[in-house]
């Protein structure tokens, strides 16, 4: 018998990796056995009956998919299928977008918004590099924890901006302001564009405007990151209003966007990501330079894109009638959240329950941050089965008629204790 060999890969150099949090809770709550058990980590929608819901367009889409005598399973393109592409770009920018209309968008497909927000980042790190500009990626505080690791694994230095006021459970619009302000120009600043994760906190229109005044003054480097536009408000152009207003404005910017959430395809991996340039008459050449630089890194990484889900959005995004359902899905998910956010907080009110509770409703999407403390959550956990990440950030889509009000009960009891 051949004498072990020592593995090049002892504890030293490859540590036992933490398990992700998320997914951690994830395996505890399937674990309990209680009946009374409540999800509220889970990150995608559930309906009133805690159940996944195909949203009826996607289902019609499916079949319009399975019946296509030409469907196959060929490649696609390394961009992904044009008729996506070019209506998710109209769907984030608007479809009489200047920027369109002059070339100035570069759109390829990509694996959801994490495999977006990973392409972006490389190619930041391989050509982010002109005089003048600084590399470090200022992230929110919090931020979804997916964006450290995105960022940092391509090797691009990150560091936080002031976003939510625990005082009040609302934007530290200040603290955000002042630290982009004292950021080295040219900085890359991540931005939500809606519906916030994982606070549920967004900018007015007005904020948004200042924002955009003080990243253009200060040369910053907008990366937006849009999972949840039409889930947010229902509205899908009120969702990307954000997005807009930094176009207009005259930015060269990416965008990350994500059909897990708002088409329900959170396991087909379906999104895109777009870069814009700035108008400028060289700007559709450096469209074009930056979208073969997309393409190399694209089949470097991942070759060709998957092909079931982007058919899927595509023929909804591209069919009026199926697009006019698909905005009813969305009212339909966005709706239903917002009504257990006033359900929450109506109940929480009506038991007297210390503190204020009008930033459940005052936040928007799928999450909110609740201000419950560290011990406050594992006592939740612990007498009342009830799950959430130890931030207190809970998924209003764990929500429903039958148990919010045991919800609320739970938590005025751990409040009124544990004060």
């Amino acid at each position: 018998m051949a004498s072990a060999l020592p593995t090049s890969f002892p504890a030293e150099v490859v540590p036992q990796a933490p398990e992700d949090p998320l997914f951690g809770l994830m395996r505890a709550y399937k674990a309990d056995p209680s009946p009374n058990k409540v999800d509220l980590g889970i990150g995608a929608y559930r309906d009133d009956n805690a159940k996944p819901w195909v949203l009826p367009v996607v289902k019609k889409a499916d079949e319009i998919v399975r019946n296509d005598p030409e469907a196959n399973h060929e490649y696609l393109p390394i961009a992904g299928l044009a008729s996506l592409t070019s209506k998710a770009a109209e769907l984030v920018f608007g479809a009489s977008s200047p920027a369109l209309a002059e070339k100035r968008v570069a759109s390829v497909q990509a694996i959801s918004g994490t495999g977006a927000l990973h392409l972006g980042a490389l190619f930041l790190a391989k050509f982010y590099k002109i005089a003048g500009a600084n590399r470090t990626v200022y992230l929110s505080n919090p931020t979804w924890a997916n964006h450290h690791q995105i960022f940092t694994n391509v090797g691009l230095p990150i560091a936080s901006y002031p976003y939510f006021d625990k005082s009040t459970r609302g934007l530290d619009f200040e603290g955000m302001k002042a630290t982009l302000r004292d950021a080295p120009d040219g900085s890359i600043v991540v931005l939500h564009a809606c519906a916030h994760n994982p606070t549920g906190v967004d900018p007015s229109p007005e904020q948004w405007a200042e924002l955009a005044q003080l990243l253009k003054e200060k040369r910053h480097f907008p990366f937006f990151d849009t999972a949840y536009q039409g889930f947010a408000s229902g509205d899908l152009d009120r969702d990307a209003s954000s997005i807009r207003l930094f176009v207009e404005a005259g930015f060269e910017l990416v965008v990350a966007q994500s059909f897990a959430k708002n088409f329900g395809l959170y396991g087909q991996r379906a999104g895109c990501f777009h870069y814009v340039a700035a108008p400028a008459p060289s700007a559709a050449e450096t469209t074009t330079r930056v979208a073969s630089q997309l393409a190399i890194l694209q089949r470097s990484e991942i070759s060709n894109p998957p092909i079931y889900g982007a058919k899927i959005a595509s023929i909804v995004l591209n069919d009026p009638a199926l697009f006019a359902e698909w905005q009813d899905n969305l009212r339909t998910m966005s709706g239903r959240i917002i009504d257990m956010r006033k359900q929450l907080r109506s109940k929480l009110e009506e038991l007297g329950t210390p503190g204020t509770w009008n930033h459940i409703t005052d936040q928007i999407g799928m999450f909110s941050f609740t201000g419950l403390t560290e011990p406050q959550v594992l006592k939740l956990r612990e007498e009342y089965h009830i799950y959430m990440t130890k931030n207190g950030r809970i998924s209003m889509a764990g929500l429903n008629s039958r148990n919010v009000e045991y919800v609320a009960k739970a938590v005025d009891k751990v409040v009124r204790e544990t004060q």
